[in-house]
C-alpha cells in the first residue's frame, strides 16, 4: 500500500506454491466473515501470504497488519532508481514495519518488492530535509546504517524501539546530509575481503536485529 501515485506498470502478485484451492463445499458453505474476498474463495489463494490471510481481501489484511505493526521505520535514499529499493520493502513488510520512507526520486523499482507494497505503507520525501523534518516532528531519532569510521557494530549498538533505520544507495552509500541528519551510525561487521554488502541484504540484518530485540514487546 503506497501513499504515492504509482508511476510503474501494476505488478502481479506473485503465486505461491504453497497455495489453496476454492473454498470446500461451493459457494452455498463460504464463512460469513466481511474480511473474506469472492474471488479466491471462488477460485482458490495463490498469494504470497501466510496462511492465516488465506482467502483475505487485501484491505482486510492491511487493516490486520496495520493493529500490529512494529514501532521502526525505514527509510531509503532513491537517487539513483536502486534495484535494491524493493528488497526493501519486502523485508519491512516481513519484518513489520511502520512505513517504509522513500527520500529522493518518487519513481522507485517495485520489481524487487514482489507486490508486498500493497500491504506496507510506503511515504515519499523529496529530500533529506523534508525526511529529516518529518522525523523530528516525529520523535523519532534517525539510525544510519553504513561502514563508516566512528560507526557502531549493530550487536553492540544502541537500537531504540522506536527509531528510523536509514539505508543508503548501493555503492555510494549515504550521502553526507543523510549522515548529518541521523543521530548515529550503524554498521554490520564482516569477515570476508568484500568492503560491503549487499543494501538489502543489510537491511534485512538490521531489522532482524531489531526485532530480535524488541519484537516480543513491541
Amino acid at each position: 500500500m503506497t501513499a504515492e501515485t504509482p508511476t510503474e506498470p501494476e505488478a502481479r502478485e506473485p503465486e505461491s506454491t504453497h497455495g489453496v484451492g476454492p473454498w470446500p463445499g461451493g459457494r452455498e458453505s463460504w464463512p460469513d466473515d466481511p474480511r473474506l474476498d469472492p474471488e479466491p474463495l471462488a477460485h482458490g489463494d495463490t498469494r504470497n501470504v501466510v496462511d492465516e490471510y488465506r482467502y483475505w481481501r487485501m484491505d482486510a489484511i492491511v487493516a490486520d497488519l496495520d493493529g500490529k505493526r512494529h514501532p521502526f521505520h525505514v527509510a531509503i535514499e532513491n537517487w539513483q532508481h536502486d534495484m535494491n529499493i524493493g528488497s526493501i520493502v519486502r523485508s519491512a513488510n516481513a519484518f513489520l514495519a511502520a512505513e517504509v520512507h522513500i527520500i529522493g526520486r518518487r519513481r522507485w523499482n517495485r520489481r524487487g518488492a514482489m507486490v508486498t507494497d500493497r500491504y506496507q505503507h510506503v511515504r515519499h520525501h523529496e529530500d533529506v530535509a523534508a525526511f529529516a523534518a518529518w522525523a523530528d516532528a516525529a520523535s523519532l531519532p534517525i539510525i544510519a546504517i553504513d561502514n563508516l569510521p566512528g560507526a557502531v557494530p549493530v550487536d553492540r549498538a544502541d537500537l531504540p524501539q522506536r527509531c528510523v533505520l536509514l539505508f543508503g544507495q548501493e555503492g555510494p552509500g549515504l550521502s553526507q546530509e543523510a549522515l548529518a541528519a541521523a543521530s548515529a551510525s550503524i554498521e554490520i561487521t564482516q569477515y570476508g575481503s568484500t568492503r560491503s554488502i549487499n543494501a538489502s541484504a543489510a537491511a534485512a540484518v538490521v531489522m532482524y536485529e531489531w526485532c530480535r530485540r524488541w519484537a516480543s514487546s513491541a
